[in-house]
């Protein structure tokens, strides 16, 4: 049974100088929690095509499964295709399904700077777009989607169903958390309980949240596991017992 990493690739100038706002990583994030997955990396990159370029030439080597968002246009800032396909080592061509889907769309007003939007890596497939059959490209579990969020969404959706299916609620992930309150809730004076059970339960995920009010006085401290079921119940009934034996109050995070 295959087992892969999920990442994020999130391209723009636009993003990085905060004229617009990313709409990609929570999204991508709610498609994969929806399937049981989860992202293990994202990136943030400006239109800047070397970089880009060695960005991928390591994401293709690690075998991870990549969404990327973004540059994939026809404009003089749009640097993401010719950056996939130098990190490839291929040249650009116009892909004849990309071909297809814009005349199919444009007709008889498919004119030459329209097709390169189909101009892609040799060697690629294309990615669907239901919004306006403007296709992206994948190659190597990477996915190459444009940056607007009502058109690349659907087709990462689409990506993770027509490519990842079997992986999909292998083995579900839960979370639990105590929230801890006293003098006594703080992260460094529970470090030693923190390593044991990282240690104790290297499948589990450990995550320590402290909380801080407007005054700047602790709240809280939130103290969990996730991952699969049965683990986390025995790792929080033992997180439980020692916090009870430091006397550290605690209850359920809603």
């Amino acid at each position: 049974m295959r087992t892969l990493n999920f990442g994020a690739l999130i391209i723009g100038d636009e993003i990085l100088s905060g004229k617009r706002s990313d709409k990609h990583f929570a999204k991508l994030a709610e498609l994969l929690g929806a399937r049981g997955l989860r992202l293990s990396w994202v990136d943030y990159l400006g239109d800047e095509e070397a970089r880009i370029a060695d960005v991928l030439r390591r994401s293709f080597a690690s075998g991870d499964a990549v969404f990327s968002f973004g540059g994939i246009g026809n404009t003089p800032d749009d640097h993401t295709r010719q950056a996939a396909a130098a990190a490839l080592g291929v040249d650009l061509v116009l892909h004849p399904d990309a071909e297809r889907e814009i005349r199919g769309r444009f007709g008889d007003e498919a004119t030459p700077i329209r097709l390169q939007l189909g101009t892609f890596p040799r060697g690629v497939d294309i990615v669907p777009n239901p919004f306006n059959r403007i296709p992206g490209f994948r190659v190597r579990d990477h996915h190459f989607l444009p940056g607007f969020p009502q058109m690349a969404h659907p087709m990462a959706e689409w990506a993770l169903d027509t490519f990842y299916a079997d992986l999909f609620h292998r083995n579900p992930m839960v979370d639990k958390a105590f929230l801890l309150t006293g003098p006594n809730a703080y992260e460094s004076a529970l470090l030693d309980l923190m390593q044991r059970i990282v240690a104790d339960y290297p499948a589990l995920r450990l995550f320590s949240l402290p909380s801080i009010g407007a005054d700047g006085q602790r709240r809280h401290l939130e103290l969990g596991v996730e991952g699969e079921a049965a683990l986390v119940e025995r790792a929080m009934d033992e997180i439980r017992r020692e916090v009870e034996r430091r006397e550290i109050a605690w209850r359920w995070r809603d």
